[in-house]
């Protein structure tokens, strides 16, 4: 009897990342390999940031990175942008090679609040900041695989 071994191959993937920055703080999300699922990965210092992400790109594949586009309702560009283009020149001296995309980020915090209401957490935990902030990493996230 002969037998055959099927060997199915996943093309070679990596992770996506999103960042919802912050002056104090930043949520970080990813996907897994196959870029399937978004999930909260951690919050950040913002003074951190770079080394975070220079230390998790040297162990992870990471195909892009998506940074949050915050916007005002008319479309303009919120107050925050002005860091956000600072960290963005940082971030392509320090690892160029990961190309980086922007997403309308609008909505986004409440979302996560709304979210962490939806999931039963309690008052406490929903005046958890980091927790936002990571849950509205992976909105944005969740945006831009939607976006695809």
């Amino acid at each position: 009897m002969n037998s055959y071994i099927l060997t199915i191959f996943a093309p070679d993937m990596g992770r996506l990342l999103a960042i919802d920055y912050g002056t104090k703080r930043t949520g970080i999300a990813v996907t897994d390999e196959l870029q399937i699922i978004a999930s909260g990965l951690t919050t950040v210092d913002t003074s951190r940031l770079i080394s975070f992400l220079k230390d998790y790109t040297s162990k992870e594949t990471v195909d892009k990175i998506v940074v949050g586009l915050p916007k005002q309702m008319d479309n303009s560009a919120s107050e925050s942008e002005i860091y956000i283009q600072k960290f963005l020149v940082k971030l392509e001296k320090e690892i160029p090679e990961i190309p980086v995309e922007r997403v309308d980020e609008r909505f986004t915090s409440k979302m996560a609040f709304q979210t962490m209401i939806d999931s039963g957490l309690g008052k406490k935990q929903r005046r958890n900041k980091a927790l936002v902030d990571e849950i509205s990493a992976t909105l944005i996230l969740q945006s831009y695989m939607a976006s695809l």
